[in-house]
């Protein structure tokens, strides 16, 4: 039986290919620039500061919505390295706990899932992600988080998701993610935390 690619998938993996290498260039033109003495100052640092972050957030998006093959697989390092990039100058502290390789298709749900809890805590906080015996657990906490029920009750119960904005469509993504992966995810909220098991 064939099984149907998954077009949205990849076309998010050729998008985020086709993009790291022009940003990487840009990068390493400014830094042989600099090493020529040709450019200094402000605005050269933000130029610099601009395509890491771009860079980062590519890889991170290359991940979450990109295409995952069977059986590949992720390590830790290289997860690692996403995560220290991407949270690099915010407010935003994740500590990955879960050790050793892990299949991409469980941290492409895990990162979805944490696009999740970014978007609820706007002023930053910290994530602490563990996984011991197969199941997850992410936990959020900040001072202030801003949590729109319609987006967290829908990841539960997809019938009761709004459609969802551009700047939402990771929690449109992690309903199909978990039917795929045959998880069911429990979602816990106080005003300062967000607890997520599956």
């Amino acid at each position: 039986m064939t099984v149907a690619p998954d077009l949205s998938a990849l076309l998010a993996s050729r998008i985020c290919h086709d993009l790291i290498s022009p940003l990487g260039a840009i990068g390493n033109g400014l830094e042989l620039m600099r090493m020529a003495g040709t450019t200094r100052g402000p605005e050269a640092d933000l130029i610099a500061e601009s395509v890491l972050s771009a860079s980062a957030r590519i890889r991170f998006f290359r991940v979450a919505f990109g295409a995952a093959a069977l059986g590949q697989r992720m390590g830790r390092p290289e997860i690692l390295s996403i995560l220290a990039d991407m949270t690099a100058g915010s407010r935003l502290r994740i500590d990955w706990q879960p050790m050793g390789d892990l299949p991409r298709h469980e941290v492409r749900l895990a990162f979805l899932l944490l696009q999740c809890l970014e978007t609820a805590m706007p002023y930053g906080g910290a994530i602490t992600v563990t996984c011991e015996g197969g199941m997850w657990e992410m936990t959020g906490l900040a001072p202030r988080l801003r949590i729109e029920t319609d987006l967290w009750d829908g990841l539960e119960d997809p019938s009761l998701a709004p459609p969802p904005a551009a700047a939402q469509v990771h929690f449109a993504l992690v309903p199909p993610e978990l039917r795929a992966q045959g998880r069911s995810l429990r979602v816990e909220t106080t005003e300062t935390r967000i607890r997520l098991r599956y």
